[in-house]
């Protein structure tokens, strides 16, 4: 590194001679004003003092040090569908950097050795170059730990948005497999057989619960629709959604198209009634409000109306856009109302389907449909565990 000062009389005057002497490549590193001239400091005329410094040996080393820095970026940003992408190259990249640090550091010590004239500022900058080298070094070990630990499977099921425990199940399945498939077979079968279809018929009282803004109102109208002109048989529709402005005439409006019964419930004993009321429907469908499953009241209180129609036939509704954060706190909360199934909405909002597994893992039961869309009654199937698997593993996709 060369260090040189430059009395001026101002800063374009010292830009034209540091452009010349150093070229372009050089930096401002410190500029004071002073005093030159004159008799005892009488007269003095004021001047600029311009300290500037360029590296002299950037070549081939400024060259790996760009190729270094890029090659990190890549390393830690780099994704494509939610997968890591391993760089096959990573240990070139690395004896490449490792090169450049002792390169660096026989140039720090030919730096040590050269003293600049009254100036402390090269110092801080040499300093503040060892920072960053520190720095770069460290960033390249934890990216070189964190991706070349795992396998390249378990890079492929985190790009599936899987959880992290749900991999860990899957690879130590798979591990305890011995054949001759390949991983990936195995894989394909573990999944398949940790998805499990309800076996349940909806029939009797259906309840529909889980939190807010899942599409919960949506689902039920399409399950209307589904048994009274699919299936042929005798609906009733009760909500209890009075608190969501609008829903009510919602569900309404779908039950005045498929002219099926409806009722709102107010209290526990409006739902006694509603449900004498439709004594002779096939299927009684309830909507419920949506609630926080953090609210261990609200949980209670809609228990409290769910306990007074007397159904095994609960269903937890939750989208498969939902964090995977958030599903254990779904998906615990509502266990207070004992749901034995679970149905799964918004398939068509989301590009990856790991939330699919990571769901039924947590709440240990089995998925009754699914719905892929907004129109009613037709974005609404039964999947099969080979058909959900390839969704998760991305063979397939919804649209």
């Amino acid at each position: 590194m060369i260090i040189k000062k430059y009395v001026v009389n101002n800063m374009n005057e010292a830009m034209t001679r540091i452009r010349y002497e150093l070229g372009k490549d050089a930096v401002i590193v410190s500029q004071r004003k002073i005093k030159k001239g004159g008799f005892l400091g009488i007269f003095s005329k004021k001047m600029l003092e311009v300290t500037a410094a360029v590296d002299n040996s950037k070549d081939d080393t400024s060259e790996d040090m760009q190729e270094s820095i890029e090659a990190i970026k890549r390393l830690m940003t780099n994704k494509l569908d939610g997968e890591l992408k391993v760089n096959n190259n990573f240990n070139e990249i690395e004896s490449k950097y490792k090169s450049r640090l002792q390169i660096g550091e026989k140039k720090e010590e030919q730096v040590k050795e050269y003293k600049p004239v009254e100036d402390g500022n090269s110092e801080a900058v040499m300093k503040e170059m060892q920072e960053m080298r520190t720095m770069l070094g460290e960033m390249i070990n934890m990216s070189a730990a964190g991706s070349l630990s795992k396998s390249k499977m378990e890079l492929t099921l985190e790009g599936c948005d899987l959880d992290h425990k749900v991999i860990k199940k899957i690879m130590t399945k798979m591990r305890s497999i011995e054949d001759d498939r390949t991983e990936e077979e195995k894989v394909k079968d573990i999944i398949e057989n940790m998805i499990e279809i309800s076996p349940n018929k909806l029939d009797n009282v259906v309840v529909l619960v889980g939190p807010t803004g899942v599409g919960k109102t949506t689902t039920i109208a399409k399950l209307a629709g589904r048994f009274a002109l699919i299936e042929k048989k005798k609906v009733g529709l009760i909500t209890i959604d009075t608190y969501r402005i609008g829903a009510v005439e919602q569900l309404r409006t779908y039950a005045d198209i498929m002219n099926i019964p409806f009722r709102v419930v107010f209290t526990m004993k409006d739902m006694e009634t509603a449900v004498e009321a439709m004594d002779d429907c096939d299927v009684i469908l309830i909507d419920t409000t949506g609630r926080s499953s953090k609210n261990t009241m609200q949980i209670s209180e809609l228990r409290a109306f769910i306990d007074k129609v007397n159904t095994n036939n609960i269903n937890l509704v939750i989208s498969s856009t939902t964090k995977n954060k958030d599903i254990e706190v779904i998906v615990n909360g509502y266990k207070a109302l004992n749901y034995n199934g679970v149905i799964i909405t918004k398939l068509d909002e989301t590009s990856t389907y790991g939330s699919i597994l990571n769901i039924l893992e947590c709440a240990e039961k089995p998925i009754s449909f699914v719905t892929t869309g907004q129109n009613v009654p037709d974005d609404i199937k039964i999947m099969s565990s080979k058909e959900i698997t390839k969704l998760i593993l991305g063979e397939d996709v919804i649209c």
